[in-house]
C-alpha cells in the first residue's frame, strides 16, 4: 500500500522531531516507544473501551464522555490516547490514574498489531476529525467498532480529502457511526462518502464542559494577585505571528487605559520564551507567570506559561481574546470562557469552531475583529462598559448551557454498539 510505505520512509524523520522536541522541552521526546507499539505498562485484564483524542482541545472535550462512561459502562477500564504531549498532560491533569494512557501508535500495520495485541479494545471512539486508514483497517479486521465522535469537517477539509476521493471514502465507509456536531458536518461525510444511515446530528461535545467548582475562588485569588482593581483582558492560546498583532493592538489599549493588565498564555509550551522575549522587544514589562513573584503595577503583561491554567483566568477576565484566529489556524475552543460568562473576541479564521462562533455572536456574546486596531477597539468597548460586559457574558453563558447534553448521546450510541456486538 502507497501510504504505508510513505508512511515508513517518513518514520526516520519522526523520530528526529521527537529528540527535537526533547532537546527544547522537558519530556518533549516522551512516549517514543508506545509510538511503536512497546509498553512497559501490564496489559489490561479487562477489554478496555478505547478513545483517542490528539490534543489538548480533543482530550478536555472528551473528559465529560470519559467520566460518563465510567458511570454507565462500569468495570470497563477506559484506554485513552493521545498524539501529543499537551494532550497527555492534559489527560494526567483531570483524570489521573482512572484511566490508562498511552501516545497513539504510528499508523503502521506492525505496529498496530502489537498494540492490539498489548491491548485487546473493544471498541474505538475517534474524537473530531481523525482519519487512519491502517488503524481503521485493524479494527475492522479485529471486529473492534468505530466511533467518530464530535465529528467535525469543515468545508477547507473536505477539499483537501477530495484530492484521494476512493482514498477518504473507503477510510469514512469502514466507520459504523458518526456522531456529527452539526448538520453542515454531517452533510460534507456524507458528501465524502460516508453511509447516511450511519450518520446523526448530536451537537458538541465541547457544549458539556465542565468546570471545577473551585474556580470562582481561584479566580478571585487571580485577581488578588494581579491587582484587584486592575482591568483585566486575556489572549489566549495564541499561535505564532499572532501575539504582535495582540501587543500592537495593546499599545492602543494601554494608551486609553494605562492600568489595565494583558495576560497573554501561548497555545504551545516550547513558545514560552520566544514570547516573553517578544513582549520585551516590543518594550513591555513582561512578567511570567512560573516566576512566582507580586505582579507590580508597573507590569503591562503577565504571560501564563505553564498548562492548564486557563480557567481561573479566564474568569478574572474582564473581556478573552481567543486566539489561532487572527491568523489561518482554525480558532480555539471559545466556549471555556463562554461559560465563565466572559465577552469573547476572535479573529475571522474560526473554521473549527464555526457553528458555536455563529451561536456567540447572534446574542452578542462574542465580536470577530479582522486586524489590530479592530482588536483594540472591541477590548475598549467592553471594557469601558461593564454593565454590556455582564450582559452579554450572562447570554454566552445561557447559550453553552442550552446546548448541553451531546455527551449522553454520545454515551447512548457507545451503549448500542456495545450491546450489539456482545
Amino acid at each position: 500500500m502507497l501510504y504505508t510505505a510513505l508512511f515508513a520512509l517518513l518514520t526516520p524523520l519522526l523520530l528526529l522531531r521527537l529528540y527535537g522536541r526533547g532537546l527544547r522541552q522537558p519530556n518533549g521526546s516522551a512516549g517514543w516507544a508506545a509510538r511503536f507499539g512497546h509498553y512497559a505498562l501490564p496489559a489490561l485484564t479487562t477489554r478496555p473501551i478505547w478513545i483517542h483524542a490528539v490534543s489538548v482541545g480533543e482530550s478536555l472535550a472528551a473528559v465529560p464522555l470519559v467520566r460518563a462512561l465510567q458511570e454507565t459502562q462500569a468495570g470497563v477500564p477506559i484506554l485513552l490516547t493521545t498524539t501529543t504531549m499537551t494532550g497527555a498532560d492534559a489527560i494526567l491533569r483531570m483524570l489521573g490514574d482512572s484511566v490508562t494512557q498511552v501516545y497513539f501508535p504510528y499508523d503502521l500495520p506492525w505496529v498496530l498489531q502489537r498494540f492490539f495485541r498489548h491491548f485487546r479494545p473493544r471498541l474505538l471512539v475517534v474524537m473530531e476529525t481523525e482519519l487512519w486508514p491502517n488503524t481503521f483497517a485493524m479494527c475492522r479486521s479485529e471486529g473492534v467498532p468505530i466511533i467518530l465522535a464530535n465529528a467535525r469537517l469543515s468545508a477547507r477539509s473536505l477539499v483537501a480529502y477530495r484530492w484521494l476521493p476512493a482514498f477518504s471514502a473507503g477510510m469514512v465507509r469502514t466507520l459504523d457511526h458518526i456522531a456529527a456536531q452539526t448538520r453542515e458536518d454531517a452533510e460534507r461525510f456524507i458528501a465524502l462518502g460516508a453511509d447516511p444511515g450511519r450518520i446523526a446530528v448530536i451537537g458538541s461535545l465541547k457544549f458539556d464542559v465542565m468546570l471545577p467548582p473551585s474556580v470562582p475562588e481561584q479566580a478571585a485569588a487571580v485577581h488578588h494577585a494581579l491587582g484587584i482593581n486592575r482591568p483585566l483582558v486575556i489572549a489566549a492560546s495564541t499561535r505564532p505571528g499572532e501575539e504582535l498583532i495582540v501587543l500592537a493592538a495593546w499599545r492602543r489599549v494601554q494608551a486609553a487605559l494605562p492600568a489595565t493588565l494583558l495576560i497573554l498564555a501561548p497555545r504551545h509550551p516550547e513558545r514560552f520564551d520566544e514570547v516573553a522575549d517578544l513582549c520585551r522587544r516590543q518594550g513591555f514589562s513582561c512578567l511570567r507567570h512560573s516566576q512566582r513573584t507580586n505582579c507590580a503595577p508597573t507590569v503591562e503583561v503577565f504571560l501564563i506559561d505553564g498548562m492548564g491554567e486557563l480557567p481561573p483566568f479566564y474568569a478574572a477576565a474582564d473581556v478573552a481574546f481567543v486566539g489561532g484566529s487572527l491568523l489561518p489556524f482554525g480558532g480555539h475552543n471559545v466556549l471555556e470562557p463562554a461559560v465563565l460568562g466572559t465577552p469573547v473576541v476572535v479573529g475571522p479564521h474560526t473554521f473549527n469552531f464555526t457553528e458555536i462562533v455563529r451561536l456567540l455572536a447572534d446574542v452578542g456574546a462574542l465580536v470577530v475583529v479582522e486586524d489590530a486596531s479592530q482588536l483594540a477597539a472591541a477590548l475598549l468597548n467592553w471594557l469601558g462598559d461593564r454593565n454590556e460586559r455582564d450582559r452579554v457574558g450572562n447570554l454566552g453563558r445561557d447559550i453553552v448551557h442550552r446546548h448541553r447534553g451531546a455527551t449522553q448521546r454520545t454515551v447512548g450510541v457507545i451503549a448500542d454498539l456495545l450491546a450489539a456486538r456482545a
